[in-house]
């Protein structure tokens, strides 16, 4: 039987330093794209496929990310004072149910496999999944949600993949493939960050995953690998095999916002579809492109 898929486990402990000094005093998860930050996308996105109890994976000097979720006493009554029901309106989505969000420390930067392993209470024996909030993907149907979808399916691991340039493997998790129905593929081992020559694919993993608990087993062994990092990847390759695992190839446009031309693109993309930022947008734009 498939469990339901319930929790998501989202990794911001990380220092942000490609934004300096933005994020010197703030978490880069913080960042807003337009009036939205990166943190609220992933969880928006989560909840769109079903999620109701969410994990942050924290650090030092991030203690903002717990407040932003939790409930503005102060702000709340002046905007009802005032009559601000609009701006009452787009603070709803970041209040969380009691009980349904935690959050625990990783003290030290020892990788995304490291990460996880730090939620092992949260995540129990149960079905989880990831989300990388570096990542936003533009899509009609949540990311995650895809992804639950085919989970329901086939059980096991899924995570989301896309094709990238030969030459830029040595930056991601690459797939080695196996039966490939044109969306869905049969993973068959995984390698993280292959030089070019040595890549099995040019299918890489992106910030999202979906994966059973049997991952924290090997998490648990605490196996330093590329970077002298507790690698997710080598986890989760560890349990092919042992479990049904998948590559999905989502629907959607991703967005890398931990790279500062990938955070300045998704400002354009989805400011140049609100009805009250498109037109400006779409006029500034032309002014600078010309």
């Amino acid at each position: 039987m498939i469990k339901p898929l319930k929790k998501a486990v989202l990794p911001v402990a990380g220092l942000g330093t490609r934004f300096l000094p933005a994020t010197k005093a703030m978490p880069k998860e913080m960042l807003p794209v337009v009036d939205k930050p990166l943190i609220q996308y992933a969880i928006d996105e989560a909840r769109a496929a079903g999620i109701e109890e969410f994990c942050l994976v924290t650090g030092r000097g991030k203690d903002s990310l717990i407040d932003y979720f939790d409930i503005a006493y102060e702000l709340e009554a002046t905007l009802k004072e005032r009559g601000k029901v609009s701006a009452l309106e787009a603070l709803a989505p970041s209040y969380m149910e009691p009980g349904s969000f935690v959050a625990v420390r990783q003290q030290e930067p020892l990788g995304l496999g490291h990460a996880i392993w730090c939620a092992r209470s949260f995540i129990g024996d149960d079905p989880f999944a990831i989300l990388l909030p570096d990542d936003i993907v533009k899509s009609e149907k949540s990311c995650v949600a895809q992804l639950v979808e085919a989970y329901n399916k086939t059980g096991g691991n899924v995570v989301a993949v896309s094709e990238v340039p030969r030459e830029q493997t040595n930056r991601y998790g690459i797939l080695d493939v196996g039966a490939d129905d044109g969306r869905l593929v049969e993973v068959k081992g995984l390698v993280e960050k292959p030089n070019p020559e040595d890549a099995p694919s040019n299918l890489s993993i992106i910030g999202r995953y979906v994966l059973t608990a049997d991952v924290m087993k090997h998490l648990s062994k605490l196996e330093r690998g590329a970077g002298n990092e507790v690698q997710l990847t080598d986890a989760m390759a560890k349990t092919i095999g042992d479990v049904p695992f998948h590559g999905l190839r989502y629907e959607g446009t991703r967005y890398d916002c931990g790279d500062k031309a990938g955070f300045l693109e998704a400002q354009i993309a989805f400011s140049i579809e609100r009805p009250d930022l498109g037109d400006a947008v779409k006029a500034f734009l032309k002014k600078y492109a010309g």
